[in-house]
């Protein structure tokens, strides 16, 4: 009987293993990213008491500046934090490519039309589309009302003080009060009750 010849495995070229780790972290970034939405991302003293549900709040004296974001919308237009000075910001972090983001999107565009007439500016950061086509796409889809940053890299979620976003969770949403400072946070998906739950709070404040 004849022995089985085996074909010896070609060991990997550190350019083809270079391809397969990225290949696999950029696999974990997405499975991590896009699956409950995040539920690290404390720490660093940003003073967050979580809730039961999930809701991350602070009180108003232990709040910290929010920092300034500018770029380009969807469009290619300039957009800029500092343009609402004074209303209630809600920042709502997300990708066209995210299951939980196009769950969230509908209470979105609902709550954000219900709170336009109590100085409410909802604002979107949109996070790791290659192409701003899928992302317009799914904004027309869901009758988005406002703007959103366009922010394949994530540059702006790194303007956060560490612990206020967790970068490898999308969709994140952020409350910034009318003095420009971090009031609230979810790190998961939210529907129409956790929304109004998140800001309600926040837009009552005189």
């Amino acid at each position: 009987m004849s022995a089985v010849r085996r074909t010896p495995r070609t060991p990997a070229t550190p350019r083809r293993a270079a391809v397969l780790a990225t290949g696999a972290a950029v696999a974990a970034l997405v499975l991590s990213a896009c699956g409950s939405g995040g539920t690290s991302g404390g720490g660093n003293n940003t003073n967050f008491v979580t809730s039961s549900g999930g809701i991350s709040t602070v009180a108003k004296d232990d709040r910290h500046d929010a920092p300034e974001l500018t770029g380009k919308d969807l469009d290619g237009k300039p957009l800029n934090t500092a343009d609402y000075k004074g209303k209630v910001l809600v920042i709502n972090v997300w990708g066209s490519w995210c299951p939980p983001c196009r769950a969230e999107a509908k209470y979105f565009a609902k709550v954000a039309k219900e709170s336009d007439a109590e100085d409410v500016q909802f604002l979107g950061i949109d996070t790791r589309d290659p192409q701003t086509g899928q992302a317009i796409a799914f904004e027309k889809d869901y009758g988005i009302p406002y703007p959103s940053f366009y922010d394949p890299s994530g540059k702006l979620l790194l303007r956060f003080e560490k612990g206020t976003l967790n970068p490898q969770g999308i969709p994140n949403t952020l409350v910034i009060d009318r003095d420009g400072k971090i009031a609230a946070r979810s790190l998961k998906a939210l529907n129409e009750t956790s929304l109004h739950k998140l800001i309600d709070p926040v837009i009552a404040e005189k």
